[in-house]
């Protein structure tokens, strides 16, 4: 879009340039009084300043009309930069909130296997314990009586 810009420009003042070139050329060259050829390089001053005050006027309104433009769009980006970055905060709490549930979850899942186990080991010693008194026991009564 620039570059057709400066193509317009340039186009534009190659035309004003020429424009006015060519009307000196033939203002001096037309066989005129002093006055009329006063007059008409006058006029044609004239109509050549507003000429440009025009295209200034023109490209001025562009480039509002460009500025407001990027503004509009950098806010449109900022506005869904913004929104994405909320959605992602979001997420990233919901990971981290599941994360310790599971997380929770988990540990009391160990510490009843835990408690279980240790509850099964117990038992186990105990028996076993009992198991050898009684054949501790057992053993001493049989040499007692032999």
């Amino acid at each position: 879009m620039a570059r057709e810009d400066n193509i317009s420009k340039g186009l534009l003042v190659g035309f004003l340039t020429g424009g006015i070139v060519g009307a000196a050329v033939a203002l001096l060259y037309a066989p005129k009084s002093g006055r009329a050829l006063r007059q008409d390089i006058s006029k044609g001053a004239e109509d050549a300043y507003h000429g440009a005050e025009n295209y200034l006027e023109d490209a001025r309104q562009k480039a509002v009309s460009m500025i407001n433009d990027g503004r509009r769009k950098s806010e449109d980006l900022i506005r869904d930069a913004r929104g994405k970055a909320e959605t992602l905060i979001n997420d990233a709490e919901r990971v981290i909130n599941d994360a310790k549930e599971r997380a929770g979850k988990t540990v009391e899942d160990g510490k009843r296997l835990v408690n279980e186990e240790g509850e099964r080991i117990k038992g186990a010693v105990k028996k076993g314990v009992d198991s050898y008194k009684e054949t501790k026991g057992g053993a001493k009564s049989d040499e007692t009586t032999a």
